[in-house]
């Protein structure tokens, strides 16, 4: 709060009413997200798709009073010692903003960030009325739910547009949203991208007539090869794609498997399996060469091709740099409140802030773009950059504020600092022969 006060220009001033717009007022918090949604959209070529990525992220809390807090699984800590930590939990959907398609870059834009706590679980001592009342909010308001409940509205909202409506939306997720829940409750007009176990239970469609077979129709065919086994079947040849990854294009080896049928999504939802081979990779020119773990997607739409399937799940790291972003720069989370509504709403309009200032980064410089407007420090030029950060950003905003605030004082912001030079040393003194001559000559 102290930091919206301060760029508003409101430190001398009663700041009673910003607090209570936080406590007090009454809003929707998706109404915040309603520009930046409809800005991507616009800005979309016609024929693309709408791509969002899915994921949730926790806000560390130490309080024991803050509404909503409690203890979570550490995402930082190790898969042999599993750490609990106090936070807040959150469910963030980021648009991906592109201009050519895959294979291309894009940047991620947050369109939703929604409180999802936990259900309190009750005390040990507690009627079973308690317990029984716990267990059924567990199975209404959990997650998975939460999930579905945002995808919906992002759905209802991007129907809302013009012409948005006749965009498809695709969601892509880690592999702790490929399950049962989200896949049959997926809205209308929706594919899902995301990662499955290794040893995943995979059927082949049941084939149409059987004869000699009597009772109900098969709803699953043979069982497929695992994700696991497919990968290592030298009788099924490797295939090669293009996709944009860590600011280049990178060639990636796959397999793939289509229509398959998986109890989790249902007999009726047809799904495509792409397994991608372990991408090679050295921490050092000249060292070993190492290699990352292979990756097993599942598609909801078969149809979809595979570089359009591994390209828009690779964007989907992006929203983890949202994360990093928020917590570390715009400081989400780190606000000292307590009222129900100030801990939901507070962040919110913290993250729709950085989505509003990614989106006049991009219409105002482009997704390519590698020089800030303010020349950088001399400590940074001469590192290579594949797009501007959230920092440069930052910086030409201060420098946009600043400027106005000194317009408003009568002053010339191009002029008000002498320009000093370039050279990061010290200037070598140099003693003219004249003056040398002559100091000898005196002494």
């Amino acid at each position: 709060m102290t930091g919206f006060l301060a760029a508003c220009g409101r430190l001398f001033r009663d700041w009673s009413a910003d607090y209570r717009l936080f406590s007090q007022d009454v809003w929707e918090i998706h109404r915040l997200f309603a520009p930046i949604l409809e800005g991507i959209h616009h800005g979309l070529p016609a024929s693309l798709p709408f791509v969002a990525a899915l994921d949730d992220t926790h806000l560390r809390k130490t309080g024991t009073h803050i509404p909503g807090v409690s203890y979570q699984r550490d995402p930082l800590s190790p898969p042999f010692h599993v750490n609990l930590v106090r936070s807040l939990r959150f469910i963030q959907v980021s648009g991906m903003y592109t201009q050519g398609g895959p294979p291309g870059p894009a940047r991620s834009i947050p369109l939703r960030f929604e409180a999802a706590p936990a259900v309190p679980k009750p005390k040990h001592n507690a009627p079973p009325e308690a317990l029984k009342a716990y267990e059924e909010r567990r199975r209404k308001e959990n997650l998975n739910t939460a999930a579905l409940t945002t995808l919906a509205g992002l759905r209802r909202e991007l129907d809302g547009l013009p012409g948005g409506a006749d965009r498809r939306l695709i969601i892509s997720h880690d592999a702790s949203y490929t399950n049962q829940v989200i896949l049959r409750g997926c809205p209308e007009r929706t594919t899902l991208i995301g990662r499955i176990r290794k040893d995943a239970k995979l059927f082949y469609p049941p084939s149409q007539a059987e004869p000699g077979r009597r009772g109900a129709k098969r709803k699953y065919g043979p069982q497929t090869p695992t994700p696991e086994a497919l990968r290592q079947d030298d009788r099924i040849p490797w295939q090669e794609v293009r996709a944009y990854a860590a600011g280049r294009l990178h060639t990636f080896r796959v397999k793939t498997l289509a229509p398959v049928l998986w109890p989790k999504a249902g007999a009726e939802a047809r799904l495509r399996l792409v397994v991608i081979a372990p991408v090679g990779y050295r921490l050092r020119k000249g060292s070993k060469l190492l290699y990352h773990q292979p990756a097993y997607l599942i598609s909801t739409d078969p149809a979809l091709s595979l570089e359009e399937t591994v390209q828009y799940y690779l964007w989907r790291w992006d929203i983890e740099v949202n994360h990093r972003d928020e917590k570390r720069i715009i400081r989400v989370g780190e606000a000292q409140v307590r009222s129900p509504r100030s801990v939901k709403w507070l962040p919110a309009f913290a993250v729709a802030s950085y989505a509003m200032l990614l989106l006049a980064g991009v219409r105002a410089f482009g997704l390519d773009a590698t020089q800030p407007a303010c020349p950088p420090p001399l400590w940074r030029r001469g590192q290579a950059k594949k797009r501007l950060s959230t920092e440069d950003l930052l910086q030409y905003l201060r420098s946009e504020v600043w400027a106005q605030a000194l317009e408003s004082l009568g002053l010339n912001s191009s002029h008000f600092a002498t320009p000093v030079t370039l050279d990061p040393k010290c200037p070598q003194f140099h003693l003219p022969l004249a003056s040398t001559v002559s100091y000898y000559r005196n002494g």
